[in-house]
């Protein structure tokens, strides 16, 4: 990113947040729960499935396995079966039982506060440690880069970048670190309402950004 460049990401960006706060003042993180755990099993099961969905398997789980070390102790087969109804389960339920043991086994049974240690847990890519660390720790070093994000930050010109790791960096180069954590949640709420590429012209006449940045109205990645 030449400084040119960055310099005009900025300042674009500025413009896109501020109607962006404005638009979705409750933006927030739609997973429910009710200790850190349970966030870090629901955001992991929230992966290509739905926060509704989640949000209906996370009570049930957890009356059948209440504590991290009952999911420690899981027949993983009846752990996989318990989460079925989400893609993937197979392999959420073997990282979910592998995240217990290793909490357990490595942080005394509490998550860990920085992004290095959540990055050792199976299963915790920075996509979900800067989820658990922004809402639980207040703790931003960095912005969760989901589907709706990288399709905002490439329709939005704010990377060069398809990848999430590099449309982070490009995104922490331009977004400002006050509005790290809160701009994922103003683009996931943006990309629900505005972000689906069917039914273009219904979508752009009431969407608040096109004016900011016009050729977005044609740019569908």
């Amino acid at each position: 990113m030449t400084p040119k460049k960055q310099k005009e990401r900025q300042e674009r960006v500025l413009r896109l947040i501020k109607i962006l706060r404005k638009t979705f003042p409750d933006a927030k993180l739609a997973l429910t729960y009710r200790t850190h755990w349970q966030l870090l099993v629901a955001v992991q099961l929230s992966a290509q499935s739905t926060d509704k969905k989640v949000n209906e398997i996370i009570p049930v789980l957890f009356s059948r396995y209440r504590t991290m070390q009952d999911f420690a102790d899981a027949d993983l087969k009846e752990l996989q079966e318990a989460v079925s109804s989400v893609l993937y389960y197979k392999n959420k339920a073997k990282n979910i039982q592998a995240a217990a043991k290793k909490i357990l086994a490595d942080f005394g049974g509490k998550l860990p506060k920085t992004m290095e240690d959540m990055l050792t847990i199976p299963g915790v890519a920075r996509k979900t440690a800067n989820v658990l660390l922004g809402t639980l720790f207040d703790v931003t070093v960095g912005i969760t880069v989901d589907t709706h994000m990288i399709r905002f930050a490439r329709r939005f010109d704010l990377t060069d970048y398809k990848d999430a790791v590099r449309i982070e960096k490009d995104l922490m180069a331009v977004v400002p670190k006050k509005d790290w954590y809160r701009f994922s949640y103003f683009v996931i709420d943006y990309g629900r309402t505005h972000g689906n590429p069917r039914g273009k012209k219904e979508l752009h006449e009431q969407d608040p950004l096109i004016s900011i940045y016009p050729k977005a109205r044609d740019y569908w990645p």
